[in-house]
């Protein structure tokens, strides 16, 4: 029991390091406008999409190393998806900038219907798949059982807990981050003192699909499979991180992933994987009900 413990330990860490990456283009966009960006699971599922199309390139030119291959995947698939969030923006939230709230949140769930089909069409409904990249893993001995831990798993770890350190690098320390804070208090004072606030939320809509990209790679690299579907079931996992965690909340976004994660590779191994995904929405009920602002989030307080 405590070798199966600790392997679904490991498996949900790995998943919910995914899962933050996710939960923070929900985090970032719900903290600069007030809104919830419903296409961000397809911006996901996309970016799957683009790392096999990216591999397949690779791999035709004749490159085999795996640092190439993660390189030219990476940079590729982040330029790209980063243009999906910015047309995202532009067509679904600016015009609707000054409409009521319900609004922008129906244009989100008409874009992500688009993109579903739209790659449905063009890529086909059959489930995709990549060759593994990174063979071997470590094993561990514990006693009363082995533990695994792929290579693959811990450059998964590495390679999202660097990305949420040079985020959160980015918004603490630059120029950039100062008007993404700004923006966040006071949108109104933030334009009043100069700062374009069109131009840092459309930064921001950027920096989220690039998050979502680097998540896809990395779940493409680990699971080797995906549909035009996937983007829907993982953006309502990662939502609910985000909600866990304090949405609007970076730090929060990160340990509602981890938390949610290991909850589900634990409730998968031990209990029933039939049912994870149920366990993960009831979750988001829990919260929703008893702590609505999240671990690290604060009670909405209206300003009178």
């Amino acid at each position: 029991m405590d070798g199966i413990f600790l392997q679904q330990l490991v498996n949900g860490l790995t998943l919910g390091s995914v899962y933050g990456l996710i939960a923070i283009g929900y985090t970032m966009v719900y903290g600069i406008i007030g809104m919830i960006n419903f296409a961000h699971g397809e911006v996901y599922m996309i970016s799957a999409y683009l790392a096999a199309i990216s591999l397949a390139l690779l791999a035709y030119f004749g490159i085999e190393s795996f640092p190439l291959l993660i390189l030219g995947t990476l940079l590729f698939t982040v330029f790209v998806t980063g243009v999906y969030g910015w047309v995202i923006e532009r067509v679904a939230y600016k015009p609707l900038r000054n409409s009521t709230r319900l609004a922008p949140l129906i244009s989100a769930i008409g874009i992500s219907l688009i993109l579903q089909n739209y790659v449905q069409i063009s890529q086909g409904a059959r489930q995709q798949g990549v060759p593994t990249l990174l063979e071997g893993a470590m094993k561990f001995d514990i006693g009363t059982g082995f533990v695994q831990i792929t290579y693959t798993k811990l450059f998964i770890l590495l390679a999202a807990f660097v990305g949420m350190g040079l985020l959160t690098y980015i918004i603490k320390y630059t120029k950039l981050g100062r008007m993404c804070r700004a923006t966040q208090q006071d949108r109104k004072m933030a334009s009043i003192l100069g700062i374009n606030t069109d131009r840092v939320i459309s930064y921001v809509f950027i920096i989220g699909a690039v998050m979502a990209a680097l998540a896809g790679v990395l779940i493409t690299m680990n699971y080797g499979t995906f549909d035009f579907y996937a983007g829907f079931i993982i953006g309502i996992k990662a939502f609910t991180a985000a909600v866990l965690g304090g949405i609007g909340s970076l730090p929060g976004a990160m340990l509602g992933g981890i938390i949610l994660g290991i909850s589900e590779s634990l409730f998968s191994g031990l209990v029933n994987s039939d049912y994870k995904d149920v366990f993960s929405f009831s979750l988001l009920v829990l919260i929703l009900i008893f702590r609505p602002q999240g671990l690290l989030g604060r009670p909405h307080v209206a300003k009178v």
